[in-house]
């Protein structure tokens, strides 16, 4: 298993809401996870090093995003093989890669390790280091802060014409289920209290952007 910071070398070309602070707060988050929940520290600890580890293309676009967690997986299965890891547990590693994803219908986690690195991601994607990176991608991407729903959005979660995916629009439509889909006990409690943070703020977002503050 890499380093720390020879995992660190992995993600110089990584865009600022998926570069090597996201991955470390995973990992801390997930070795937490993993020893109130009996996990194998090892498996965890590769995992979550490595589970963004192909460039940027968490922060890419098109397939680039959408298929991330594949090219991870196998990234990190010839990290793993060249220091001489069993194939068992290697393939341990690239399931919780492969199954850390919330936006897609494939692989769902199985294993104990792949619960906790799903639920540690996830719980970097909400609270108040959510609400930062939710802001950070829309700038990032040219997106507005706010903008006030569409009802289709709102009854779909599909964009209307020349409506534009807000941060608010992002809170919507993923960051405020994230807390009802956590695997672990632990994950659980600490996603109720991130979502009520990130909730708060979201709603004097609203309230301000509308001049009702």
């Amino acid at each position: 298993m890499p380093t720390i910071e020879q995992a660190r070398l992995l993600y110089q070309d990584a865009d600022p809401v998926h570069d090597f602070e996201h991955v470390l707060r995973v990992y801390r988050i997930a070795e937490r996870l993993a020893l109130a929940e009996g996990a194998d520290l090892e498996i965890v600890h590769a995992a979550a090093l490595l589970h963004d580890s192909r460039g940027s293309a968490p922060g890419g676009s098109g397939a680039e995003r959408l298929e991330h967690h594949i090219t991870s997986a196998q990234f990190a299965g010839e990290v793993l093989q060249q220091e001489g890891w069993s194939e068992e547990r290697i393939q341990a590693v690239q399931h919780c890669i492969r199954a850390h994803r919330f936006r897609h219908n494939g692989e769902k986690p199985q294993t104990l390790e792949a619960k906790v690195l799903f639920d540690a991601d996830k719980l970097d994607a909400i609270g108040a280091i959510g609400v930062a990176r939710a802001i950070a991608y829309a700038v990032k991407a040219g997106a507005p802060v706010f903008c006030q729903p569409s009802q289709t959005f709102l009854a779909t979660g599909q964009l209307e014409n020349g409506e534009r995916h807000s941060a608010y629009h992002e809170f919507l439509f993923k960051l405020q289920k994230i807390s009802s889909r956590m695997y672990t006990q632990i994950g659980k409690v600490l996603a109720k209290d991130r979502h009520q943070i990130m909730e708060i703020f979201f709603e004097k977002l609203m309230a301000d952007a509308l001049g009702k503050g």
